[in-house]
Parts: C-alpha cells; structure tokens; sequence
C-alpha cells in the first residue's frame, strides 16, 4: 500500500490545474494552434487525475490512474447521447466545462496523456 496523499498539496493542484486550463482558454491566441487543441483536455484529465488522488488518498496510483482514465472516457462517450435535458445541461457554462460537447477519439488521446503525466508526477515528484 502507498502512503497516504497529502489533501493539502492537492487541492492546491487541482486548483492550479483548473486555472491552467481555464487560462488555456482564455488566452488561447497565444497558443500554437496544435497545442490551443489538446492542452484543454489534457489538463481537464489531469485535474480529474488529482480529484481522484484527493478523495482516494491510500489507493495505489495505478488504482487512481485507472478510475480518472475511466471517468475521462465514460464523459467522452457520454457526449454521443443527445437528449434535451443533457444537452441543456451542456449549454451551460459548468456543464459544458464537465461533459464537453461533442465526441472526439482525439479527447481519447489527449485524456490518456493528462492522467500519464498525472501518474509521472506522482511517482517522480513524489506527492505524498
């Protein structure tokens, strides 16, 4: 069993990481374009890669890997079902930001590499 996450530290990464992404969107124009396409959903995956962290503090981070990966496809392939009330939902602005709008096999991708580096990080940096 790993030792435990410390919630401090990251709470402080999900924050980080949610004003990076939001920033990401934000200043968009300052971005390459390939990188203005992926960055959003990578950091979105790591974000939820750290949400998981915090709130399952002793599991393994292949455990924790392995739930934010799954949680990150099941709202990817959420988005090919369209009914009014979800695409409500979506219309606003915390929805939109949660479930997305639309499927990309591309957001696959791009969540696979946020939750890698989440995993990198924390075996490499050490965030317990």
């Amino acid at each position: 069993m790993d030792a435990k996450r410390d919630r401090l530290k990251y709470f402080f990464l999900i924050i980080t990481v949610m004003l990076l992404g939001l920033s990401s969107r934000y200043f968009s124009y300052f971005l390459p374009g390939w990188l203005n396409q992926y960055l959003g959903d990578i950091l979105w995956a790591l974000m939820v890669f750290f949400m998981v962290g915090f709130i399952f503090r002793e599991s393994p981070v292949l455990w924790v890997a392995a739930i934010a990966l799954s949680f990150a496809f099941i709202v990817e392939i959420s988005q090919l079902y369209h009914a009014p009330w979800i695409d409500n939902l979506r219309k606003t602005t915390i929805g939109g930001l949660i479930l997305g709008f639309g499927f990309l096999w591309s957001d696959l991708l791009s969540y696979t590499i946020g939750v890698t580096i989440g995993v990198l990080l924390e075996k490499v940096l050490i965030l317990r």
